[in-house]
């Protein structure tokens, strides 16, 4: 099993699948689709770039489309001890369509993801796991961390 990096042409089949992940969730607000198409355009812009700070790698179902892909960013912040460079992986989007799952797919999108933050001499990569994608992650190397997470979301603009 091996992953592609995405290209732009995969940009509205990454949008989908974002919502086959997202609909697994209790919604925090209201469900719309207002968000495929600014999704949509920010994908083709970034899959375009020689040097993007957003990749996605994805594996291909045989029949067209996707069946699966990992996406993921580099943000930078301030160094500090133990990482001086401050950059740091984000993985998210981690999906694999229900007909295509237990097949290696998600960990052949997030392998490759990986690989691709080490070739970028990123130290550290963080992730939120659901109870599915757990023990995946955990095979990968990745532990639970004690920081709690918080969220401050500000209404939209009507």
């Amino acid at each position: 099993m091996s992953a592609r990096r995405a290209t732009p042409e995969d940009a509205a089949e990454l949008v989908r699948l974002r919502a086959v992940m997202l609909q697994a969730f209790p919604p925090a607000v209201p469900w719309d689709d207002d968000w495929r198409e600014p999704a949509r355009q920010l994908l083709v812009k970034q899959l375009a770039e020689d040097d993007p700070y957003l990749v996605a790698f994805v594996v291909d179902r045989p029949e067209g489309g996707l069946a699966a892909c990992a996406v993921g960013t580099i943000e930078q912040r301030l160094g500090g001890p133990g990482d001086p460079s401050g950059r740091v992986g984000y993985v998210f989007s981690v999906v694999t369509d229900p007909d295509h799952r237990r097949r290696g797919h998600s960990r052949a999108c997030v392998t490759a993801l990986l690989d691709w933050f080490r070739g970028r001499g990123i130290q550290r990569v963080d992730l939120r796991a659901s109870s599915d994608g757990e023990h995946l992650y955990e095979s990968l190397g990745f532990r639970r961390t004690p920081d709690p997470a918080m969220r401050l979301r500000f209404a939209r603009d009507q």
